[in-house]
C-alpha cells in the first residue's frame, strides 16, 4: 500500500476516535466568520461532525465530505436536527469525487492540518472551484514568529503520533502555487492561527498566473 495510503488510513481511525468522543475544540467565532462568507454552491472539506453546519448563510447549498464515517454520520444526524438540507458523504480530500469547476466556494475549517497529502488537497479544492469562486480557510499554521516557531518544531512528533496534526504547515503557499489571488489574510496568535479568502481568477488570468 502506497505511503499515503497507509498514512491516510490512520488519520481516518484517529478522526473516527475523535468523533465518537463528546470532547471538541472551541473555535466557533473563527468558524462563523468563515462560513458567514460562503455563497452558492458550496463544498467544505473536512465537515467533521458538523459543527460549522449553524454558520452557514440561507440560500447556502451546502455539500460536506469527511474521511472519517463515525463523523458523517454524527454530521448527518445534527443537519437532522438542525431542519437542514444539506449533502454530506465519505470521501478522501486528495481525491474529490466531483467534477470540475462545480462549486462557488471551498471551505476548510482546521481541516488542512490533519490531511496526510495537503498540497494535493488544495490543488483539488481549486480543481472544483470554479473561476470567480472564493476559497475559504482558516487554519493554525507555521508561526512566523521564531521563537513560536521553534514550540511548534518540538511539539509536532508528539502531535502527529497523537492527534495527526502537523504544527509547520502552511497552507498559503499551495495557494499560491495554484494561481489563486489572496484577498484576505489575518494572522492571529502569534501568527499561529491563519484566515484567509482567495479568488480563484477566471480562465485566461488563471492560466497565466499558473
Amino acid at each position: 500500500m502506497p505511503a499515503r495510503d497507509v498514512e491516510t488510513d490512520r488519520i481516518r481511525r484517529i478522526y473516527d476516535r475523535r468523533s465518537a468522543s463528546a470532547r471538541s475544540k472551541s473555535r466557533d467565532s473563527g468558524c462563523k466568520w468563515l462560513c458567514s462568507q460562503a455563497y452558492g454552491d458550496t463544498l467544505e472539506i473536512g465537515v467533521g461532525r458538523g459543527r460549522t453546519l449553524p454558520f452557514y448563510p440561507q440560500g447556502v447549498r451546502l455539500t460536506g465530505i469527511e474521511l472519517s464515517g463515525v463523523a458523517v454520520d454524527l454530521a448527518e444526524r445534527r443537519a437532522r436536527e438542525l431542519g437542514l438540507d444539506v449533502t454530506l458523504r465519505q470521501g478522501d480530500a486528495a481525491a474529490l469525487p466531483y467534477p470540475d469547476e462545480h462549486f462557488d466556494t471551498v471551505v476548510f475549517c482546521y481541516a488542512l492540518c490533519t490531511i496526510p497529502d495537503d498540497r494535493t488537497a488544495v490543488a483539488e479544492a481549486v480543481r472544483v472551484l470554479r473561476p470567480g469562486g472564493r476559497l475559504l480557510l482558516i487554519e493554525h499554521v507555521r508561526s512566523p514568529n521564531r521563537i513560536v516557531r521553534t514550540i511548534e518544531r518540538l511539539l509536532e512528533p508528539l502531535e502527529l503520533r497523537r492527534m495527526g496534526d502537523h504544527l509547520m504547515r502552511e497552507p498559503l503557499d499551495h495557494l499560491l502555487a495554484e494561481g489563486l489571488e489572496v484577498e484576505r489574510l489575518e494572522r492571529s496568535w502569534f501568527g499561529i492561527v491563519e484566515r484567509l479568502v482567495a479568488l480563484k481568477p477566471e480562465g485566461e488570468e488563471l492560466a497565466q498566473a499558473v
